[in-house]
């Protein structure tokens, strides 16, 4: 079993960028450029590196390795992407790994690929590349080529080596069940469950009782043996449940108008351990959007385009006006799950606005963007 904290660290004090490794500040697949990007480097190292792993490390900083982080990303469905646009599309995973010294709400992003013997290539145009197209990688950098691949295998031993060194041992086991309960999350909650007597899941959060149920908020939940945070969360609730085979995990969303909210499903993870030593995680979606009166939107959806005009000017907010702020980025969220199909990208052109002017609206900002990229993707 693979430490992912060793493992980054190792590819980060290995080398250099290399046809088997890339590392980002951060990426964005919010727009066609940032997910033509990360496709063009997806397929490079899955063409250069055809019999083993290729990685990307995201939240470091290129010139000097530092560590910075980014926000939690828990798109499951980013396989999707990968299978949509390319041809012969490796098998992606993405995951939240956690670093001591970063702030809570802060992980560094490690994708593997893992390729599957064959080239792969665009399948359709996307920003400025054309459909058809083959990256291989040319040192540190994603090249295209337009003339026959000669594919050699040079890395297998050097990430072997890698991998090797990043195995997890008991030592960093117990080290990271106790920073975890003692330290990281001190005053929250915590609990921890030890699954076929090899992996071990830790969760915390703040606990509350509804109708004999108990919901998480502020949660934090992380599979110790990879060191990899499997879900985070400062606004939405979950409820978790858990059998000696299986720990499931389900999201909820707290949405509504006027003073009316309701919890609502979002989305079911279920990580199954087997007696083999493996682990599979699965997601499903669960969500059913809420429908409200389109009058009441309309209005809704017109005063939050006022409040954004109001912001671009620096003109003062009304003590009314504030409280709509902080709402803004749900409320936008919700014009759009009925159907008003501009108010994303209203939000969207607003996200340095609400940075700048309030950190909470800031964070409802980024769970609003968390929730549409899982409905979008599904």
């Amino acid at each position: 079993m693979i430490n992912k904290r060793l493992l980054i660290k190792n590819l980060l004090a290995h080398n250099d960028e290399s046809s088997f490794y890339d590392k980002k500040r951060m990426i964005d697949l919010s727009n066609k450029e940032g997910k033509a990007k990360f496709l063009k480097h997806v397929c490079a190292l899955s063409n250069s590196n055809p019999n083993n792993n290729s990685y990307i490390v995201i939240g470091v900083e290129d010139e000097t390795n530092e560590i910075r982080g980014v926000d939690f990303f828990d798109d499951s469905k980013i396989q999707n992407l990968a299978n949509a646009y390319l041809t012969h599309a490796p098998l992606i995973v993405y995951e939240n790994v956690a670093f001591p010294h970063l702030p809570e709400d802060k992980v560094v992003g490690l994708v593997t690929i893992r390729p599957n013997g064959k080239i792969t290539s665009l399948r359709k145009n996307i920003w400025k590349y054309w459909g058809g197209s083959i990256f291989l990688r040319d040192g540190s950098i994603s090249m295209p080529k337009d003339f026959d691949i000669v594919i050699e295998d040079v890395n297998s031993e050097i990430v072997q080596s890698i991998e090797t060194n990043a195995k997890n041992n008991i030592e960093l086991t117990l080290d990271g069940v106790i920073d975890f309960i003692n330290h990281r999350h001190r005053d929250l909650e915590s609990n921890y469950k030890v699954f076929k007597e090899l992996f071990v899941v830790c969760w915390a959060g703040n606990t509350k009782q509804v109708k004999g149920e108990t919901y998480f908020s502020r949660v934090d939940i992380e599979l110790i043996n990879e060191q990899v945070r499997l879900f985070y969360s400062a606004l939405d609730e979950v409820s978790i449940m858990y059998t000696e085979d299986e720990f499931k995990i389900t999201e909820y969303v707290h949405l509504g108008l006027n003073k009316q909210y309701k919890y609502y499903p979002l989305e079911e993870v279920v990580i199954t351990f087997g007696e083999n030593g493996s682990h599979h995680i699965e997601s499903k979606l669960i969500f059913q959007p809420p429908r409200f009166n389109k009058k009441t939107l309309h209005h809704i959806y017109n005063a939050n385009n006022s409040l954004i005009e109001k912001l671009k000017k620096n003109v003062p907010l009304t003590a009314s006006e504030e409280k709509d702020l902080i709402s803004l980025p749900a409320t936008y969220l919700i014009c759009y799950l009925n159907d008003f199909d501009d108010a994303m990208e209203k939000l969207y052109e607003a996200k340095a606005l609400l940075k700048q002017t309030n950190g909470n609206v800031y964070q409802s900002f980024k769970e609003s963007v968390r929730i549409l990229r899982k409905v979008k993707y599904n």
